[in-house]
């Protein structure tokens, strides 16, 4: 089954705590895991970020919740407890505990009025039914970075070839290859070049050469084209490539590339915009956003 929403986990994580006893977040997400038959592969998906697994974020979100509720309190470090508050909800047998069964706890009423996020007639916003903060953060994130990977690729795309050549280039550069834009550039532009695009070391010694065939294209690449660019390093014994396009390659092409002795790696449109938001080429920052928790360490100081 798809992994449930930090709503849906609400009223199996207060009944996993129905015995009164105090229980560690780490057990109730395994035991609660157990319950909604999760795979392993679903067990340990993680949020965008790679920081954080998604079922542990959302069955934390759904204690943190109900614990703004009165329904759970927090014990100690890592552990909770129901409440009475708990216990008496548990006894009205509701069908599922969310958002709106929430709303009847002015505790929980304060708490979204502090998030800025009021009820409108006791409706929720559709997505903070199904997202926790975080993962509503990392979507809006990664919306961000997607349009700003799709205007970084148009606006390449209406540059001049050999912008284009000298920006792949640059941006290997600062992926830490050995080379120096002045030393990549001296292959960019010249007749003859036998279909190179640019040449950079692989190490900062220059023990060994990468050479780079760059397509500003719309088509996508076929096969024959790599098979060009193969025989151009052979002619030139090299042994490494990286052929890089606005575009996309062909099934075709990628299967050549995978198959022949000579490593050419392949690098289409929507990986090299990536690249080059990662390593900051061609985009600059506008905003930092930084996520903080309490220091408990802090406050359990002698």
């Amino acid at each position: 089954m798809p992994i449930p929403d930090y709503q849906t986990i609400m009223l199996p994580l207060l009944r996993f705590a129905s015995d009164g006893a105090e229980h560690s977040l780490r057990d109730a997400i395994e035991t609660l895991a157990d319950n909604f038959n999760l795979s392993n592969v679903e067990r340990r998906a993680l949020l965008p970020s790679g920081q954080q697994e998604v079922f542990s974020n959302r069955v934390g979100w759904a204690r943190t919740y109900m614990k703004k509720a009165g329904l759970l309190c927090t014990t100690r470090r890592g552990f909770f407890q129901i409440t009475q508050r708990g216990q008496n909800a548990l006894l009205q047998n509701p069908e599922r505990i969310d958002g709106r069964f929430l709303e009847q706890y002015p505790e929980f009423q304060e708490f979204r009025a502090l998030r800025k996020q009021p009820a409108t007639n006791g409706n929720l916003d559709k997505e903070e039914q199904t997202q926790t903060p975080e993962e509503a953060l990392e979507h809006a994130y990664l919306n961000l970075r997607a349009n700003l990977a799709a205007d970084l690729l148009a606006q390449i795309k209406q540059s001049p070839p050999v912008f284009f050549e000298r920006l792949v280039v640059e941006l290997l550069v600062k992926m830490g290859y050995g080379g120096s834009r002045k030393d990549a550039g001296q292959a960019i532009g010249k007749s003859g070049d036998g279909g190179i695009d640019g040449i950079i070391k692989e190490d900062r010694l220059g023990l060994d050469i990468i050479y780079i065939q760059a397509k500003r294209w719309d088509n996508t690449v076929s096969r024959p084209e790599i098979q060009k660019f193969a025989g151009a390093l052979q002619g030139l014994r090299a042994r490494k490539g990286i052929f890089i396009t606005t575009s996309d390659f062909s099934r075709e092409a990628q299967e050549y590339a995978s198959n022949i002795d000579n490593k050419i790696v392949l690098i289409n449109g929507e990986q090299l915009a990536q690249m080059l938001i990662d390593h900051n080429t061609g985009v600059a920052t506008v905003t930092n956003y930084e996520i903080k928790r309490i220091d408990l360490d802090y406050f359990t100081e002698q």
